[in-house]
């Protein structure tokens, strides 16, 4: 195996055990997203936000994109942030699933988002397994809300503040509570 495999079999959506002998690999990556993190949220500037965010996730954040420190992930590689996106302070992603936020989507203070989990049964427990999470295009999610792993949040949907979301959001609908259920469609 090269030493990129695990990570590919994350991306690909496959359970990776914590005595998986790559597993290592995971934490010297999370230790070196932290470093650059400590930069980011010191910043006092959005455009040093965007550099040091930048070299977190592995390609340019758009200058149309703001993040307000601090802001929390624990690798960073997996994300995928596009343009004209506003994520607003303490935001953690979670992203070794891998997190997409498209176009035009603003974030919330407080927002949870991630794309990783474990297996309820004792006995499969310390597995870490990914889920996928994408943000459509001009998507609101409200303040301290929470994006289970797996879940896609449709275009121009609204999760409301505190809602908790475990399955697929439809688009132009507003979901709430916890779990999140549709309280309303938008026209």
């Amino acid at each position: 195996m090269s030493s990129s495999e695990i990570f590919k079999r994350l991306k690909a959506g496959q359970p990776v055990a914590m005595d998986d002998p790559e597993y290592h690999q995971i934490g010297a990556s999370v230790k070196q997203t932290h470093a650059l993190l400590q930069k980011l949220n010191a910043s006092e500037n959005a455009d040093e936000v965007r550099r040091w965010l930048s070299e977190i996730v592995g390609t340019e954040v758009d200058r149309s994109t703001t993040v307000f420190p601090p802001f929390h992930t624990n690798f960073g590689k997996f994300t995928r942030l596009g343009r004209n996106v506003f994520i607003n302070h303490a935001c953690s992603f979670l992203d070794l699933g891998g997190i997409t936020v498209e176009d035009d989507v603003m974030i919330g203070p407080r927002v949870n988002i991630t794309s990783e989990t474990h297996p309820v049964q004792v006995s499969r427990r310390r597995t870490l397994v990914p889920g996928a999470v994408l943000i459509k295009r001009g998507a609101w999610i409200g303040v301290g809300a929470t994006i289970m792993p797996g879940v896609t949040v449709g275009e121009n949907a609204v999760v409301a503040a505190g809602a908790v979301v475990t399955a697929d959001v439809s688009a132009n609908t507003v979901v709430g509570g916890v779990p999140a259920k549709v309280i309303k469609h938008l026209e």
